[in-house]
């Protein structure tokens, strides 16, 4: 394992780590918040006209499990505390809040990519355009949670490689993607994560499920903090990795998701091995 990050505030930076308790949520601490507004739409950088300023943020874990956040101009706030409120308010210029449990009536907003393997075409063939001019799609996070989908997102380092390599004028920084694990896999081929679908995966004390590849948005090609923009960086996935995902059609790919087997701490450094189900 060689680095590790968790968002406490969905579609905000993060914080990286040394060690974490791995739960049946996830990773301790991860996305266990989000901005919703009063239309009950949960912040999403995936809709970068209405919440890409989220991306200016920084969040992170303090003691006794208390959620902070940096605000661009370096203020920091607790979650919670209706000041952070009317920052972030002032921020997005809508009247929003930081919660802590995501409601029945919650919606999560895409915006449309041009590129093909952006969405599948039936999603594409529904989607509108709202009150900023972007054409989105809408649609609900897991259950209960402000997750997508998948409760843990892992990268290689091989996968990264390649992509540097077919597209030297794009910032493969793998911070773009926003990894929970991002996993050193030496002379693995690109992609070689694909053909864990299915597998089982040790993390130090945690065993994961991998369950499919991640579909990509428009998110890793905004600017995260330091790193700039880069349009580039999904048209460049988009031609050299979609794969079929469940029957959603070929989709443009970085990444998977795991789906957490077996509780435990994981730790900067620890190996990891894939393992039979026998």
């Amino acid at each position: 394992m060689t680095a590790m990050y968790r968002y406490p505030v969905k579609s905000m930076l993060g914080e990286p780590l040394v060690s974490v308790a791995v739960n049946r949520m996830g990773l301790s601490g991860d996305r266990t918040h989000a901005v919703l507004d009063e239309t009950g739409a949960i912040g999403s950088a995936k809709h970068p006209r209405k919440w890409g300023s989220l991306l200016g943020c920084r969040s992170r874990v303090a003691e006794d499990d208390i959620v902070e956040v940096d605000l661009p101009d370096g203020t920091a706030f607790t979650a919670g505390d209706p000041d952070l409120d009317a920052r972030l308010s002032k921020l997005l210029g809508r009247q929003v809040r930081v919660s802590a449990s995501a409601p029945d009536h919650s919606r999560l907003e895409r915006a449309v990519p041009e590129y093909e393997g952006g969405v599948p075409d039936a999603v594409r063939a529904s989607a509108s355009v709202d009150g900023t001019g972007e054409k989105i799609t809408v649609g609900k996070v897991a259950s209960g949670t402000f997750f997508d989908f998948g409760r843990v997102h892992l990268v290689t380092t091989s996968s990264l490689t390649t992509l540097r390599s077919a597209h030297p004028a794009s910032d493969f920084d793998p911070r773009r993607f926003r990894p929970n694990l991002l996993v050193d896999t030496g002379e693995l081929p690109a992609f070689a994560e694909d053909s864990w679908q299915g597998g089982r995966l040790r993390v130090g004390e945690a065993l994961f499920r991998v369950q499919v590849p991640t579909p990509r948005c428009v998110v890793p090609t905004l600017r995260h903090g330091e790193l700039k923009a880069d349009p580039g960086i999904m048209r460049a996935i988009a031609r050299e990795h979609r794969v079929p995902v469940y029957d959603l059609g070929r989709l443009a790919c970085f990444g998977v998701y795991l789906d957490v087997l077996e509780p435990g701490a994981v730790r900067l450094g620890d190996a990891v091995a894939r393992e039979d189900d026998s």
